[in-house]
């Protein structure tokens, strides 16, 4: 068996098998938590939510999937056919893409390349291809305005986004997330992690991870008030199911990040208590907690106040967050919290 899978037939396999191993639990997963996403609005609204569909509607998820997959994919007539079918295809295929380099522990990954957030990075870039050109090959106005606004947005909080983990890099003198999870372990379980020295862009990512997936309150692409549902107006069945579902597999990664950056990622917050992926699991679950709230209870911004927030203040202030940070690793200011170059290897 083991020389068998140093072969490239037992090497393909062997890759096929761990793609599968991650993402088929991770496409069930989603429709549970679509269904907690519901539920936690529906309890803010004090209504019941789903509740039919199997035990206490657990199954609504999928009952509602399988709709998606029986209806009709209706195609305007002035569309460009292939660019039209293939652009959510791509939005998912990227969002899933990302996942390669996400660890759950310190062995189950993927890929552990020493440069995972610059991977990770680029990946999700390229997302905004995918809205694009559904938005572009519609022939509509209104899903091509969608489609402009969401590269805008996705661009101006990319770069806060880059600046925030550039702070985290030069803590811990790596990018990979293996090494930043090993440097936030210590004697004080929960106070080790970067989440402590890293509050402020921790909320700064949080709230830039908001703007980059277009969750509320900055789901300006899709704003049905003024641009009838944006780049998604002209998709309907298994088309708009796949829109659907990247744009959740992108929450549940900025999920993972936050997790793996600010929360100690698989570590346990208490000491004494073993570590493992369920703790990187209820983290990830946690995150999506407030993802959920914010959703419910927040306001949507206008776009002019969208771009002022990203451009004026997010930028300027993970920009100066940068510099305080090389300085305090570099003066070894606040008992070294913000150098821990032994674990990086830096």
């Amino acid at each position: 068996m083991a020389e068998f899978l140093t072969t490239p037939l037992g090497i393909g396999i062997y890759i096929v098998a761990q793609i599968l191993l991650l993402v088929v639990p991770l496409l069930v997963a989603l429709a549970f938590l679509m269904y907690a996403d519901r539920k936690i609005w529906a309890a803010v609204q004090m209504r019941r939510g789903p509740n039919v569909v199997g035990f206490f509607g657990l199954m609504q998820s999928f009952a509602d999937f399988l709709k998606y997959i029986v209806k009709e994919v209706v195609i305007p007539a002035g569309a460009d056919r292939a660019v039209f079918l293939m652009a959510p295809l791509v939005s998912l295929v990227m969002a899933l893409v990302a996942w390669a380099v996400i660890p759950f522990n310190e062995t189950m990954v993927i890929s552990n390349i020493n440069v995972a957030i610059l991977y990770v990075f680029a990946v999700s870039s390229l997302e905004v291809y995918g809205v694009i050109m559904g938005g572009w090959a519609s022939n509509s106005k209104y899903p091509f305005l969608g489609a402009l606004r969401s590269a805008a947005q996705m661009i101006s909080y990319e770069v806060s986004i880059g600046l925030i983990i550039i702070g985290v890099i030069l803590t811990t003198g790596s990018m990979n997330f293996g090494d930043i999870v090993n440097a936030q372990k210590g004697d004080y379980g929960m106070l080790n992690w970067y989440w402590l020295p890293h509050f402020p862009m921790m909320i700064l990512f949080f709230i830039s991870a908001l703007a980059e997936t277009n969750r509320p309150p900055f789901d300006l692409p899709e704003a049905e008030s003024e641009l009838v549902a944006g780049y998604q107006v002209e998709y309907s069945s298994t088309p708009f199911l796949l829109y659907m579902i990247g744009e959740l597999v992108a929450v549940v990664l900025m999920c993972a990040l936050v997790a793996l950056l600010f929360l100690g990622g698989w570590l346990s917050p208490i000491p004494g208590l073993p570590d493992g992926m369920l703790w990187m699991f209820a983290k990830m679950g946690f995150v999506f907690f407030f993802f959920s709230m914010i959703k419910a209870i927040t306001p949507r911004y206008r776009y002019d106040q969208l771009m002022r927030l990203g451009w004026k203040v997010f930028l300027p202030f993970s920009l100066g967050w940068v510099v305080f940070v090389a300085f305090a690793a570099k003066f070894d200011w606040f008992w070294g919290a913000y150098a821990r170059w032994s674990v990086g290897g830096g």
